[in-house]
């Protein structure tokens, strides 16, 4: 503890003056007080009463043990809430602790927007008040989360699952007792978090591709992408939009009627492929949340008619998925290809 430290060196000194003192007199005297100092200094460094002056973060960085601990504080935002008066008491757990969380749980706690969940597993490991390894007893106790924590002490003490591996480390404001496992509050799920984390990552990773690489990544647009290739328009669906597209699927493409995509797909049928899909498309990008009921100018020239009662249709087809982010626009997923005014697939 910090008090042993600032104890030490000035009972030392002490007793290096009260050895200056006595070398003009008697050297037995001067040792008699050098022993009864080290005697005190012994004494002082065993005494785990004497008054703390570092504050639970401050003890905790200086411990060394806790460097995930002291983070996961700082990005909670409660650094200034465990250097208040308190008292508190703290079971922290140990970066081995933390290290033993599953993977990729702790990065998406640190993350800003998992701020508040980081608060709520964070406060869980507190208690209201100083309660000392002597004073803890079998039972439920409330935390500051508001839940309550289930504290045991046959063959050792555990807080819910977690073991009391050291008790009773002094501060300022209260104590720490130090745990070997991050312990979840309820209502906390580790896998929600991780499937949260894993979302954004892939959401990140589509938001980094264009309109077309991402049609090629999601699989279920093969179709789609063969067609904007035969129709020439990778270049245009690549370049800087935005667009909003909206994506028939592989099954709504399989739905139209036999040997119509085969005749599309033919170089000399290439503008009236390409005419189909601009319809597809919108210049600029609407989001999900701007669409309104109406009619809307497509790339293609022609209006498509957007309903917005029971459920979002384009013409006649549904939109069964909404806002695919991508660097140059936005894909919306329709379950039929819409056809502009004038082109009759019969005739081709």
């Amino acid at each position: 503890m910090r008090t042993r430290r600032y104890l030490v060196p000035s009972i030392v000194a002490l007793a290096l003056v009260a050895t200056a003192c006595g070398s003009d007199g008697d050297d037995g005297a001067a040792d008699t007080t050098v022993a009864a100092a080290a005697e005190t200094t012994a004494a002082a460094a065993d005494d785990t009463t004497a008054p703390a002056e570092a504050d639970i973060v401050d003890t905790a960085v200086a411990a060394g043990s806790f460097t995930t601990l002291v983070a996961a504080v700082e990005a909670a935002g409660l650094v200034d809430t465990l250097k208040s008066a308190g008292p508190f008491t703290v079971f922290a757990p140990t970066d081995d602790a933390f290290a033993a969380l599953p993977e990729g749980l702790l990065e998406a706690l640190l993350l800003p927007e998992n701020k508040e969940v980081l608060a709520q597993i964070l406060t869980y490991h507190v208690l209201a008040g100083e309660v000392l390894a002597a004073d803890v007893a079998a039972g439920s106790v409330a935390t500051v989360e508001g839940s309550d924590i289930e504290i045991t002490t046959d063959g050792g003490v555990k807080v819910n699952d977690a073991n009391v591996v050291q008790t009773d480390i002094m501060t300022s404001n209260g104590v720490i007792h130090v745990i070997d496992a991050v312990i979840l509050p309820p209502g906390v799920d580790p896998a929600a978090l991780l499937a949260t984390e894993e979302e954004a990552m892939a959401e990140e990773e589509m938001a980094e591709a264009d309109i077309v690489d991402t049609a090629v990544a999601a699989g279920s647009f093969s179709t789609l992408v063969a067609a904007v290739e035969a129709a020439g328009l990778v270049d245009t669906l690549k370049g800087a939009g935005p667009f909003t597209v909206f994506a028939p699927t592989d099954d709504a493409f399989a739905a139209l009627p036999a040997g119509v995509l085969d005749k599309l797909l033919l170089p000399e049928n290439q503008a009236v492929l390409a005419q189909i899909l601009t319809y597809h498309v919108l210049a600029g990008e609407v989001l999900a949340a701007d669409v309104a009921a109406g009619s809307v100018a497509t790339v293609e020239g022609s209006n498509i008619e957007i309903t917005t009662e029971g459920g979002v249709m384009v013409n006649g087809a549904n939109v069964v998925q909404t806002d695919i982010i991508t660097s140059n626009g936005v894909i919306h997923v329709i379950d039929a290809v819409i056809l502009p005014p004038g082109v009759d697939p019969a005739a081709l």
